[in-house]
């Protein structure tokens, strides 16, 4: 035993062997960090998510109207700094309430900021419309409901302050991207059934009659289906869900369960606009499912989809890409359906 120990002190005492053995308790260390928090894996896909964002931004810059709508930048709704604040943009030289679009970004419940969707909706303003990007917490700095809870607080300010903002109280629609679509979609649900609404315990801002439409793009309506995710991108939503319910079983317990929009979706469910790129594996696994479940209860639905074999393969969030083609159609008729539910 002693020669035993004497070997181990020599092997710790060599330089080299100081460092492998460092490395190899970092590596440990960050397997076990991993595998009881969600935080490293949230912050590698949010550092992933944000390396994208001046891009993506610098792209739909390049489509905005030569006449600029009017704008006024992070204005608070709640307490908590820059999460709960918005942008709201109208019509340069508008004094009259419109129609008016609440869009809640993406970013996989775990990163994003409504700076994202700032460009997009000066072009769906320039259209007509008052247009507000609403930012929430994100996880896991914040877990589920946090974030749908300050979003109907949203709601009920923009709807408090409907005269200074140009907001027809009686023509809104709710719009989302991602995870945003999810949210969209969850907060449009509550207002539209009230079991829904009891379940999740949060009395929704604005009623049913005042929400004329919805508008979801590449979102996520059953988190059962999320299990079916292969690959990398399995590994992201799950970590991002995990994140964000606050629970590794998220799709067993309240929280994942209760954010499932489409088992909770009734008859009063607002028209709907919905569409995912043929690229992306959450298309099939929750939009197009979505679209036959509304289509089912007789709710308005425009669905706008791709053959599996398209190309290019329009992959997550193809419609802020609008140098591509795709994207451009499914702008015209997101504005044809804005025209048409507020009209």
């Amino acid at each position: 035993m002693r020669r035993i120990a004497r070997a181990i002190g020599t092997w710790f005492r060599r330089p080299r062997h100081i460092v492998f053995t460092a490395l190899a308790v970092v590596i440990v260390g960050l397997l076990v960090w991993t595998s009881t928090s969600p935080w490293p894996s949230s912050m590698v896909i949010r550092a992933v998510f944000e390396s994208s964002r001046d891009a993506n931004i610098a792209e739909l810059n390049r489509h905005l109207p030569d006449e600029l709508p009017h704008e006024t930048l992070d204005v608070p709704y709640g307490d908590e700094g820059s999460d709960t604040t918005f942008d709201v943009f109208w019509p340069e030289g508008t004094a009259d309430a419109l129609p008016t679009v609440v869009w809640i970004h993406g970013g996989a419940w775990i990163s994003g900021d409504k700076v994202d969707v700032a460009p997009y909706l000066r072009i769906l303003a320039a259209e007509g419309y008052t247009t507000i990007g609403l930012n929430y917490t994100v996880a896991p700095e914040a877990v589920y409901p946090t974030a749908v809870r300050q979003l109907n607080d949203a709601l009920e300010h923009l709807v408090d302050n409907a005269d200074e903002l140009h907001i027809d109280t009686d023509r809104i629609v709710l719009a989302g991207d991602s995870a945003g679509a999810q949210l969209a979609s969850q907060l449009a649900a509550m207002i539209t059934n009230p079991d829904y609404a009891h379940l999740v315990g949060i009395d929704p801002a604005i009623r049913a009659d005042q929400l004329v439409g919805a508008v979801l793009n590449c979102g996520v309506y059953e988190l059962d289906g999320m299990a079916k995710l292969n690959g990398i991108v399995s590994w992201g939503f799950k970590s991002a869900l995990w994140a964000y319910t606050g629970t590794k079983d998220w799709s067993s317990e309240a929280p994942g369960t209760l954010m499932s929009s489409l088992e909770f979706a009734t008859a009063d469910f607002p028209p709907t606009w919905i569409s995912g790129g043929n690229g992306d594996g959450l298309t099939w696994l929750q939009s197009v499912p979505m679209a036959h479940r509304l289509e089912e209860l007789g709710v308005d639905v425009t669905r706008v989809f791709y053959a599996a074999d398209h190309t290019p393969a329009l992959g997550h969030e193809y419609q802020f890409h609008l140098d591509g083609e795709a994207a451009q159609d499914a702008l015209v008729s997101t504005i044809a359906f804005l025209d048409r539910v507020t009209g």
